[in-house]
């Protein structure tokens, strides 16, 4: 039995071998249209993705995307052109770990290295004392939020907040529910480097399926979409360390919820009410207790944790009222 045990295990050694150099999946022709069409600026010696589409002529608003975990600016691609024919400016961004931008390890990635990379790229486009509406989802809240803490104590003075629109971020830690897998790999020990290498298509779609809406899935074509962003530069490798963020959002509660709570710029939440992750009513109670003075917009009942994906129509519509609001 003993020696069953030992070639069952040096037989395994060289399928692992294989398994961890299959090459990341090829760039699908939409992907590989969204990376042509945008640029890089470096910060530090790290390679940023960005993309900064011209819009309406007779507008001078500028709006910057801030994408969520694990995925990429490409969240936004639904509602794109709907921006671009409002805003003058659309700009986004992949963290640095996301996308196409550099995935660096060992790195110890932080909200506040992201905010300072959005002041980066503002700074790099020119940017630096224009107003800026910011529209953020999931993890790009708290980078949000740490933008604006900036901006309410001038502490960089490089983002000029002009309106934020939150949407089903953990805004508040002690209503954010990240999943097992997020639980195991944010607590590091032996089980992180191993999961991170053996992570495949297959229990990511499944994994991220679970915060969509049965009815709001998304194809096939777009979960290889986002597992390919994700495996370009081996960022699969980092997830461990990017998910430092859920002990960052409790460690510093108190200044980045106290940065929604003491503002005086226009806030708005968009909401899709099935998210597991920041789930109703608890999530939504808590926000309009704490932040009465925000308006929220709730989408329709099977819409989950990726508004802008699962309903790009609604959450558009819920973001240009906002906007046209003041």
């Amino acid at each position: 039995m003993k020696e069953w045990w030992i070639q069952v295990g040096l037989l395994s050694i060289p399928l692992l071998a294989v398994y961890l150099h299959i090459p990341p999946p090829k760039l699908s022709p939409a992907l590989r249209t969204w990376r042509s069409s945008g640029r890089y600026f470096t910060y530090k010696n790290q390679n940023i993705f960005y993309r900064d589409s011209s819009g309406a002529l007779g507008s001078s608003d500028i709006v910057v995307l801030l994408h969520g975990f694990p995925t990429s600016s490409y969240d936004w691609y639904k509602i794109w052109e709907g921006l671009t024919q409002r805003f003058h400016r659309v700009i986004a961004l992949d963290f640095v770990g996301f996308g196409f931008s550099d995935k660096p390890r060992p790195h110890r990635y932080s909200i506040f290295e992201q905010a300072n990379i959005v002041e980066g790229l503002l700074g790099h486009l020119g940017l630096r004392n224009q107003r800026i509406n910011l529209l953020s989802h999931d993890y790009g809240d708290t980078v949000a939020q740490e933008l604006l803490h900036r901006y309410e104590r001038n502490k960089t003075g490089c983002v000029l907040i002009n309106s934020l629109c939150l949407s089903n971020g953990g805004i508040f830690p002690e209503t954010h529910y990240p999943r097992f897998i997020q639980k195991i790999l944010k607590d590091g020990g032996l089980l992180s480097p191993i999961i991170t290498r053996l992570m495949n298509y297959f229990f990511f779609s499944r994994g991220l399926g679970a915060v969509f809406g049965p009815y709001t899935q998304p194809s096939e074509a777009e979960y290889w979409d986002m597992w390919t962003a994700i495996r370009t530069n081996d960022g699969n490798l980092v997830v461990d360390s990017i998910l430092q963020y859920i002990n960052q959002r409790k460690k510093h509660r108190d200044r980045w919820v106290g940065a929604l709570t003491s503002t005086s710029v226009p806030l708005h939440l968009i909401y899709g009410p099935l998210d597991p992750v920041n789930p109703y009513p608890e999530f939504l109670q808590l926000y309009k207790k704490v932040l009465p003075m925000s308006t929220v917009s709730v989408l329709d009942d099977h819409i989950s944790h990726y508004p802008q994906l699962e309903d790009p129509t609604g959450f558009l519509n819920a973001y240009l009222s906002f906007i046209n609001s003041f």
